[in-house]
């Protein structure tokens, strides 16, 4: 018996085949049909719905009763925010952007980009806390959202000008925005800012945080609404650039110079 091949077979195919279902579930950008799932996982219509059926009754997946489309579920979410946790930068960054939160009274928020795009992964109230729809799980624009527009200027440029065109395509909106602008502004600035845009009566500013080999990693949010003064706006955001930069360099990262 061929020892190096061993270790594979003792594994539960079973198990692989379903996690390759809710790994292609979780390649779709958004809820999806049985058809779609089970291309992408390689199986037939019946094969999927059986694992799909599975991964429902274990909480992984859910399905809408009206439409009977398939999405993961908060079991799937729990991994994989687990599984994010346990990278160095999430450990860092939980540190410095709860001591901005507390220092400065702002809302922040924590964004990777995912799947289905800018992914809000940590949630830090301010005080007092914001009260918006806006939630661990939630997808953000990236035409819209100030987060968005951070992953748009510093992120890979193919992907992002591939999904800013995919977006611009199904809104009115975002074919509004000057592409070559925006990037240019917020690759001066080392942030982003947006005014009510994307939910009314918040102010938001987002910068990033660079990993060692100098790639985007993530990006924090601060936000504000207007209930709270504007004076203050000026000092948070260089508070949150600093605070950016000491957790890029804690990374081992090289903070930009303003292009």
């Amino acid at each position: 018996m061929d020892e190096r091949a061993a270790p594979r077979s003792r594994g539960i195919q079973s198990v692989e085949t379903g996690l390759g279902v809710l790994g292609a579930l979780a390649a779709c950008r958004g809820p999806a049909t049985l058809s779609t799932v089970a291309q992408a996982a390689g199986l037939s219509a019946s094969q999927a719905h059986r694992y799909l059926a599975s991964l429902i009754a274990a909480g992984m997946v859910k399905q809408d009763p009206r439409g009977g489309l398939y999405d993961l579920d908060a079991g799937a979410i729990r991994i994989g925010l687990a599984a994010l946790a346990r990278l160095d930068v999430f450990a860092g960054a939980d540190a410095v952007v709860q001591d901005y939160a507390r220092e400065t009274g702002r809302t922040c928020l924590v964004a990777v980009w995912g799947d289905a795009g800018a992914t809000v992964v940590r949630w830090f109230p301010g005080d007092p806390p914001v009260v918006t729809s806006l939630a661990i799980g939630s997808v953000l624009p990236l035409l819209q959202s100030a987060t968005g527009h951070v992953f748009y200027a510093f992120g890979d440029r193919a992907l992002f000008d591939a999904r800013a065109g995919a977006e611009r395509a199904a809104s009115v909106t975002a074919r509004k925005i000057d592409l070559p602008t925006l990037r240019s502004k917020v690759l001066h600035d080392l942030c982003a800012r947006v005014d009510g845009d994307l939910i009314p009566g918040l102010r938001v500013v987002s910068a990033p945080v660079f990993d060692l080999q100098g790639r985007l990693s993530i990006v924090v949010t601060s936000i504000a609404t207007s209930a709270r003064e504007r004076d203050g706006d000026a000092a948070a955001e260089t508070a949150l650039l600093a605070a950016c930069r000491r957790l890029t360099e804690s990374l081992g990262g090289r903070w930009p110079a303003p292009d």
